[in-house]
């Protein structure tokens, strides 16, 4: 079989995947549908837990470098959340556009000798207990990581279980007529909506709003200039030139399985929710972390195919937490004064730091947070020495052996290791 795992989509979790799977010793191909990258802002952040992704893998030096902003806290509905007693080396929220993570990880995928063939979609494909045939080539695996619409999903036949959107927002990148901010802030919505602006370098901004203009829009809908030049004005700004413009929505949705036979789904293809918090990319990155270390290992033949079914049992629950969360934040979100009361109230009684382990991707599986990560450099399980004792490393930092779930309140008996939540 001339390739082990065809993977669809060269977005950032298709390319994590594909690097993760030739960092393991895989033959892997990328199949793009566009004919080459956008280039276009869209996600804007990293947070703690994607940090120790990269950081795992040796590039997380490469995107401090090119990163416009570093954040000391992240927000749940516009509630600013302290990272900074987080334990983890990376207590802060990296702020990136999307297209600039994209190029490190295309750099990395293809140094390691992985091909990406940009203008080339997945058709059909079919499988059996041997391999899969995808547009007439065989491989051994295929991964859908073919976004919200997923070609892939859809032809696997897998439920997409959820609801429709409920509520509509606008984002733009754009250039001011006049100088504008000069830092990164959190969201503060208020009962008028949310507008933020934030600098992405070169005279460019990104624009974000939801009022009730937005609310009532559909996702589909023209965004016209006076549109975005009407929102900025709310924060006396003059709008230059509209770079691009889109909308995005709550809709919400879940793939109900993550893998069927020799066919895996990950990113959006397996999830999709409204940005509130900023976990969308961060979720993708994460799955493929999982998955490609785990696909390469048993590729390698050192486990079984039973490894795999681990998958979806540990990423399943995690996007499930994540879809939870952003609906929580849309119902804060809407831009009305008894909801700004609401949230008020809500600031108040929440235990914000369990809040900022659960939108900084930790709070979940048996980590070991002073664990140097260079050693996971090489993508392999190793046999590291804490307190308690010598434990095995999973390629992705966690406790081999150890129920990924387990409880914050109890101890590892294997590791005595009291994980994060």
């Amino acid at each position: 079989m001339s390739t082990d795992v065809i993977v669809a989509g060269a977005g950032p979790t298709g390319l994590m995947l594909a690097g993760e799977l030739a960092l393991g010793g895989a033959r892997v191909v990328v199949l793009e549908r566009l004919a080459a990258r956008t280039g276009q802002s869209k996600a804007l952040n990293l947070q703690p837990r994607s940090a120790e992704v990269l950081a795992s893998r040796g590039l997380l030096d490469d995107i401090l470098a090119i990163a416009p902003a570093r954040l000391p806290a992240g927000h749940f509905a516009g509630i600013p959340l302290d990272y900074s007693t987080l334990r983890t080396p990376y207590p802060f929220q990296i702020g990136i556009p999307q297209a600039r993570v994209e190029e490190r990880l295309a750099s990395w995928v293809t140094s390691l000798g992985a091909e990406i063939r940009y203008g080339e979609a997945v058709e059909s494909f079919s499988q059996d207990s041997s391999g899969v045939l995808v547009n007439g080539a065989a491989a051994g695996y295929l991964v859908g990581c073919d976004g919200a619409r997923s070609v892939v999903r859809k032809q696997l036949g897998v439920a997409f279980p959820g609801r429709d959107a409920r509520i509509c927002a606008l984002v733009a990148d754009v250039t001011l007529a006049e100088a504008g901010p000069s830092a990164w802030a959190l969201p503060a919505p208020g009962g008028d909506g949310l507008l933020t602006v934030l600098p992405l370098g070169d005279g460019v901004f990104r624009v974000l709003a939801a009022g009730p203009k937005q609310m009532a829009a559909g996702k589909d809908d023209p965004v016209p200039d006076a549109e975005v030049a009407n929102a900025l004005a709310r924060d006396g700004l003059t709008l230059g030139e509209v770079r691009w413009a889109s909308r995005f929505t709550d809709t919400t949705r879940q793939a109900a399985d993550y893998r069927v036979g020799r066919v895996f789904l990950a990113g959006d293809a397996a999830h999709i929710h409204s940005p509130a918090g900023g976990q969308g990319l961060n979720l993708g990155l994460q799955d493929a972390f999982n998955l490609g270390w785990k696909l390469a290992e048993v590729i390698r033949g050192e486990s079984g195919d039973d490894l795999l079914d681990t998958y979806h049992a540990e990423r399943h629950p995690v996007a499930a937490r994540v879809l939870q969360s952003t609906q929580a934040q849309g119902v804060l979100l809407v831009p009305d004064e008894d909801v700004t009361a609401l949230r008020a109230v809500f600031a108040e009684l929440v235990d914000t730091r369990a809040l900022a382990a659960r939108v900084a991707g930790l709070d979940h599986g048996n980590r070991l947070p002073d664990l140097d990560l260079t050693v996971l450099h090489d993508g392999r399980r190793h046999v590291v020495n804490t307190p308690q004792g010598p434990v095995t490393v999973r390629p992705d930092g966690y406790v081999a052996g150890v129920d990924p779930w387990i409880d914050s309140d109890s101890s590892s008996v294997e590791t005595g290791v009291t994980p994060e939540r």
